[in-house]
């Protein structure tokens, strides 16, 4: 079979299975229909054994009524109406305009390069509070708006993740753990997928929990779900815990391409500096294939940001600048026609040097 032709050896034709997957005693959640090739039929052997059937859980509110009730009025637009105003009358200089279009034009044709194989993408973070769940939000929902091919974004993160909020997921039924239970190699796409959650903006969710203290996913279920999912899926968004977690370590060393997300701070930055040197110190170094995204959390930065991007280019990794934007910063589900065209942008440059850097190994 042609390497190019590795997501016909995974996908099902939805849309002729619709009828048999109605029957399926499998999750009770709807799967969303979604054009697929057909595919080369599996051996045999393979495709009689019948994937596991086990209750479905109770589904879950992403967030219960009374905190869902704290939100008031319509979210802020991520630029004021000066700023949108300003790039409109810069677009109508024809010198500028050309540029950007060539600038946006060339991401955009990184963004859809083609993929042979599964690439996974870890996003992890010098400390909590860096940005990190906001910058796995901004790439899955970059790689699902620009790729027709499945994108799918993991959370393996401890207990209480915010990435189910973030995606704007509608309610939460299986999580990792349930998943590293049932999943075996003769599933067909269409059910993969019903143990996932459909995300508005496009692409699917595997959350880390439903909310629960106590309930915490280990490094054996993540190896488990990351090995037997990478094949159905493009790009795999892993929403990791912060380092050294042995989890983070372990996914890291795993992943195509790596994130490390560090506030535009002195202190963030100094951080990310000794975080980058460990990783190139480590007997499998990291430092091929991963980035910095360093994210302004403040209207203010109060550091010179050239030269943090110079200090933390340690070996070939890349910086890109994720400049603070009021709908991010606002908290809630990240809508990404409300995100400032410099956030937008920032998140396409930043998903594209990640997918180069990915296909490249």
């Amino acid at each position: 079979m042609p390497e190019d032709d590795w997501q016909r050896a995974v996908l099902n034709d939805v849309t002729a299975r619709s009828a048999a997957a109605a029957m399926d005693p499998g999750p009770a959640d709807p799967v969303p229909a979604i054009a697929a090739p057909a595919v080369v039929p599996l051996p045999p052997a393979a495709a009689d054994v019948a994937p596991p059937s086990p209750e479905p859980p109770a589904p879950a509110p992403v967030l219960t009524p009374e905190a869902a009730a704290l939100l008031t009025g319509k979210p802020r637009r991520g630029e004021s109406a000066a700023r949108r105003v300003g790039r409109s009358l810069r677009r109508l200089v024809a010198s500028s305009a050309a540029r950007e279009t060539a600038e946006v034009t060339g991401v955009a044709r990184q963004l859809q390069q083609p993929i042979t194989t599964g690439r996974q993408i870890v996003v992890t973070s010098v400390h909590g509070g860096a940005g990190k769940t906001a910058i796995t939000t901004l790439l899955g929902s970059a790689y699902a708006h620009y790729r027709s091919d499945p994108v799918l974004v993991m959370e393996a993160n401890p207990t209480l993740g915010t990435l189910p909020v973030r995606l704007d997921a509608p309610s939460l039924r299986w999580t990792m753990s349930d998943v590293a239970r049932v999943v075996a190699p003769s599933m067909r796409f269409d059910q993969v997928i019903g143990y996932l959650v459909a995300l508005p903006e496009g692409g699917w969710l595997l959350p880390g929990s439903k909310g629960q203290i106590g309930a915490r996913v280990s490094l054996d279920e993540y190896q488990t779900v990351a090995m037997a999912l990478r094949r159905y899926f493009a790009i795999t968004m892993v929403d990791c815990e912060s380092l050294p977690g042995e989890l983070a370590r372990s996914a890291m060393a795993g992943a195509q391409a790596r994130v490390l997300v560090a506030p535009a701070t002195v202190e963030g930055v100094a951080s990310a500096r000794t975080v980058l040197e460990w990783m190139g110190s480590v007997p499998r170094p990291m430092l091929p294939g991963t980035v910095v995204a360093l994210n302004a959390t403040s209207p203010h930065t109060a550091i010179d940001l050239p030269a943090a991007e110079r200090y933390l280019r340690v070996g070939d990794v890349r910086v890109v600048h994720v400049p603070y934007d009021r709908h991010l910063a606002a908290g809630g589900a990240v809508r990404l026609a409300l995100l400032g065209q410099r956030t937008r942008d920032a998140a396409a440059r930043l998903g594209a040097e990640l997918l180069d850097r990915a296909v490249r190994r």
